[in-house]
């Protein structure tokens, strides 16, 4: 007897799946910290005095650098763990509602905007005429997690749930929901940057009030940067997302209207001409009408129309399928109704286009087993391959695109 030969997949094809699913920059991110983690821990490099963010640092010897290379450090290989952990939900989700480009935008906005908070919340502390305390100024803070509360405010305010479970514990309003985390990690761990977290939180809530908008560019300016050369390696990987939204004034619409002029012609002219001087792929050769069905990439033609006879849309599949299987049929079948009563077909109309016709079927019947030959290295069915052939009047393009739709 046959032995079972289903199983389950391994653990290391179930990781490889796991992680080809994680959308780019939210991948790149995790790649990163887990490397620069790796490197620190193999050459013994843990005291992140030269790289942490110190507002003391930041203000007397203006080392803006700290802004950025703060997030990307972590101090042990749990703060690294739960910090990917949360980013890579969070992270995906964003990056598939915004777009590869506009997320690491976003991401480099709010680690801006996050330190300035700090270190405003910072001074006012420690400079206050009332109780001065000046412990904040000399706080070293690194990890990416003032960037996650403010990823979680984005994604509780862009879902619009009313509530939201705390570790499966209880449920709390969607909007008290980053404050109690903060109560929560503040309470139960130690070493924890309260500043840093609530600065976070600030930052999302400034964010989904619309009040970067004057700071962010519109879909025009992501596009033209995903269609430089410069980044044409990257978007061509699959884990890579398009900025496809068509919200015209840049931001992603929460409590705010989308049609609001908040950011100003001005700006949007700004932004306009930063994204026309980059240079750019020639894309006159992919551009399609508005009208085009964008599950089909490229122009479809009417069956049995000329090459050169092109039309903006193409049919659904039901429509597809239909026309091919009554190509095939009408081909396979003999034609009937020029049989006459006695059995006999009738004579030619015009005789002299025959040797013309004949000529031409044997160079198509040529160019076709070429392309039957071409088509079926690629795995298609034979069968199959020539009624596509016949349905797009030889075109390769064409025929590989009606292959194609009959397998999904």
């Amino acid at each position: 007897m046959r032995p079972n030969i289903v199983s389950e997949a391994s653990v290391s094809t179930r990781v490889n799946q796991w992680w080809e699913g994680i959308p780019f920059i939210t991948s790149a991110v995790v790649a990163v910290c887990a490397a620069i983690y790796l490197v620190c821990l193999l050459i013994g490099y843990d005291s992140f005095v030269g790289i942490c963010f110190l507002p003391s640092a930041i203000i007397s010897q203006f080392q803006v650098y700290r802004i950025y290379t703060s997030i990307l450090f972590h101090g042990s290989f749990l703060h690294l763990f739960f910090n990917m952990l949360a980013l890579v939900p969070l992270g995906s989700e964003l990056e598939r509602i915004m777009g590869s480009v506009r997320l690491l935008y976003t991401v480099l906005l709010l680690a801006l905007s996050n330190a300035v908070l700090h270190l405003l919340i910072a001074l006012l502390v420690a400079y206050n005429p009332f109780y001065p305390y000046s412990f904040l100024m000399n706080e070293c803070a690194i990890g990416f997690s003032g960037i996650l509360f403010s990823m979680i405010v984005i994604e509780s305010s862009l879902s619009g749930v009313h509530s939201r479970s705390v570790f499966g514990l209880f449920n709390v309003p969607a909007k008290w929901y980053p404050w109690i985390l903060l109560l929560v990690f503040q309470l139960l761990l130690t070493n924890i940057s309260l500043l840093g977290h609530l600065s976070g939180i600030l930052s999302g809530f400034a964010y989904t009030y619309g009040l970067f908008n004057l700071v962010i560019p519109g879909t025009s300016f992501f596009s033209g940067i995903e269609n430089s050369t410069w980044l044409s390696a990257c978007v061509r990987r699959p884990k890579f997302i398009l900025c496809t939204g068509g919200n015209p004034s840049g931001h992603i619409p929460t409590y705010t209207n989308p049609n609001s002029t908040s950011s100003g012609s001005a700006t949007t002219n700004l932004w306009s001409h930063l994204s026309s001087l980059m240079p750019q792929r020639d894309t006159s050769s992919q551009s399609t009408d508005s009208t085009q069905d964008t599950r089909f990439p490229g122009r479809g033609r009417t069956l049995g129309a000329p090459r050169s006879e092109m039309i903006p849309g193409i049919a659904s599949d039901s429509n597809l399928q239909t026309r091919l299987l009554d190509n095939a049929n009408s081909n396979s079948r003999p034609d009937m109704t020029a049989i006459n009563s006695g059995g006999e077909r009738p004579p030619a109309v015009n005789s002299v286009t025959e040797p013309i016709n004949s000529l031409q079927q044997q160079q198509a019947l040529i160019v076709s087993e070429e392309d039957i030959q071409k088509l079926v290295s690629m795995g298609f069915d034979k069968t199959q391959v020539e009624v596509a052939l016949a349905a797009a009047d030889g075109d390769l393009d064409v025929a590989v695109e009606i292959l194609m739709t009959q397998q999904g």
